[in-house]
């Protein structure tokens, strides 16, 4: 049992807040998972740059960057606790193959609009040690995680990122990973983890570059992943929730004027703002919800 979370902002209106509205749904969400937590964050970003968010672990800020120095370049290196933004104009593949050799680091995402954070730990702790509602954006997804088929790490956290600004959130579990991990892997993808959602994120990583769109993806997921689940997986134009055909993991929507927030439970969604005016359902099993994209 896992909490899933996801709020896409329909006008500039409550862009300032969302970070906070995120925070809220994500402790809400404690009950269904204190292990760990995370969350995706996209921004508008007009630059021509790419942004990769990473783990450092167990070093220090100061020595990564002296590390990095020389081997990327970069246009500014953020720090928010022990995690790293690092945006540069270099070419994706460059800077990717550096960071994948590079020791006693996780990346954890990248994209021009994207920031993951994550981490163990009670989500209201993991909320506050990255300063969730101080961040702004366009919309967000977030996890809390129970562990069953894998160990509590970072790299066991959720959101998931194999690909360009995609991400993807999970509750549930997948029967058949370890064959889609083979194939995948022989395709070129790389998994740092034993998750099963990780291996989806791959499945969606892989239709998306063949030029499918998200809608599609979703969908051939249907027959092609095997288990119970409810996904939400972000993009850099919005989000997507799908429930398997079964649809024994919950999920609820609520939609105004302004905003679409998707939560495992109503509870989460309980203080946002016009929640009760809005218009509230649970997405139809085997169906591809999708705002923005």
């Amino acid at each position: 049992m896992c909490g899933i979370v996801g709020i896409y902002l329909k006008s500039k209106k409550f862009q300032k807040d969302l970070g906070k509205m995120l925070s809220g749904m994500l402790i809400n969400m404690e009950s269904r998972g204190p292990d760990s937590a995370g969350f995706a964050i996209y921004k508008r970003e007009k630059k021509e740059e790419f942004k990769y968010s990473i783990c450092i672990n167990n070093l220090t800020f100061e020595k990564f960057k002296k590390r990095i120095t020389g081997k990327i370049k970069f246009t500014k290196i953020l720090k928010n606790s022990d995690h790293v933004i690092l945006s540069s104009k270099e070419k994706p593949k460059k800077v990717l193959d550096i960071l994948n050799e590079f020791k006693g680091v996780s990346l954890v995402g990248y994209g021009r609009s994207i920031e993951i954070f994550k981490q163990i730990g009670n989500p209201k702790d993991v909320v506050k040690k990255f300063n969730l509602e101080n961040f702004s954006g366009t919309h967000g997804i977030g996890h809390t995680r129970m562990a069953t088929e894998s160990a509590i790490t970072t790299d066991g956290s959720h959101p998931y990122s194999t690909g360009s600004d995609e991400c993807l959130v999970h509750n549930g579990s997948l029967s058949n990973h370890n064959n889609l991990r083979r194939n995948l892997t022989k395709k070129g993808i790389n998994f740092k983890s034993e998750n099963d959602t990780e291996v989806a994120a791959g499945y969606i990583s892989n239709h998306l570059s063949s030029k499918k769109n998200l809608k599609e993806t979703l969908m051939s997921g249907l027959g092609d992943l095997d288990g119970f689940y409810t996904f939400i997986t972000g993009t850099r134009k919005g989000f997507a929730i799908v429930r398997d055909e079964i649809a024994c993991k919950p999920a609820v929507v609520a939609e105004t004027k302004d905003y679409v927030a998707i939560a495992s439970e109503f509870q989460a969604m309980a203080h946002l703002p016009g929640v009760n005016m809005a218009k509230i359902f649970e997405p139809e099993p085997g169906v591809v919800y999708s705002w923005g994209n």
